[in-house]
């Protein structure tokens, strides 16, 4: 089992966040260092705390890190037309040098999208767009040319040049549990999907679902890595130790240390010892 961190740009700084990747690049533990794609602090009483802007941030700890493979968990493709959003993955990639996680999901936001006068649109329509969405990304990304007619978006001999280092895209992770049209995107268009709940057992009926909608594809779902988030409760490391080994032994590809601000390096230390030691 792989592992990584993600620290959310929320209620934080810049000098604390930036500390945090650095140190996390020096530990040969962590695969990859993940944010989220946010306007407004989320999952917190008040929201009107500061959040840095996502991909901005990851540009820039992109050029301050050398080994550790980065990326937003998840990029919310309504906040941005899908063509330029793979314009911005294949030159992060390249400024990266190739260590670009591509992170896609729907967005959810309402209050986010009434602040900004973005139409957010119900559930269908949400992942109608997104569905177009991904469609459009791959496209672009993995071919000189590409053209493409939707109820959303529509593409005219479009081109994404320079392509991105990693051929013919970086990896795609689509997050979610949704059976009807989430998992179905992830057997289509992914290489990494990351169950968007903490419990084991859900986690493995959640699979099996995506392995039979694979195999309904001709997908081989060993090509797709697996992920959660783990929130980090520096008070009770026993546990977290313990959560790694459960989902180790159901198979987990790569577990997410969710770091809670204030954002320290000091927190990086034992979390690769568990790393280490459960392997």
């Amino acid at each position: 089992m792989l592992y990584a961190i993600k620290t959310s740009p929320q209620c934080t700084t810049w000098a604390d966040m930036l500390a945090v990747w650095q140190a996390a690049d020096r530990i040969t533990e962590f695969h990859s260092a993940w944010t989220f794609d946010h306007f407004y602090p989320i999952n917190v009483p008040d929201t009107n705390g500061p959040c840095l802007e996502g991909w901005i941030t990851l540009t820039a700890l992109a050029q301050a890190t050398q080994r550790i493979r980065l990326g937003c968990m998840v990029t919310g493709t309504l906040y941005r037309h899908p063509a330029v959003l793979a314009n911005m993955a294949a030159t992060l990639d390249i400024v990266s040098n190739g260590r670009l996680e591509l992170g896609l999901g729907a967005g959810w936001s309402q209050q986010e999208c009434d602040a900004y006068g973005i139409e957010l649109g119900s559930l269908t329509e949400r992942f109608d767009r997104f569905e177009e969405a991904c469609e459009v990304i791959h496209g672009l990304l993995a071919n000189e040319v590409s053209n493409f007619s939707g109820k959303v978006y529509t593409l005219r001999n479009a081109r994404c040049n320079p392509p991105p280092l990693q051929r013919p895209h970086p990896p795609i992770c689509i997050g979610g549990n949704g059976e009807k049209r989430t998992l179905p995107l992830v057997a289509r268009w992914a290489q990494h999907w990351n169950y968007a709940a903490y419990d084991v057992e859900g986690f493995v009926a959640k699979r099996a679902v995506l392995h039979r909608i694979c195999r309904e594809q001709g997908r081989n779902p060993d090509e797709i890595m697996t992920s959660i988030h783990q929130p980090v409760d520096v008070h009770d490391l026993k546990t977290l130790e313990e959560n790694c080994r459960r989902f180790r032994d159901e198979g987990l590809g790569l577990m997410l240390f969710y770091l809670a601000p204030p954002h320290s390096p000091e927190i990086l230390k034992p979390l690769a010892e568990i790393a280490a030691r459960v392997g």
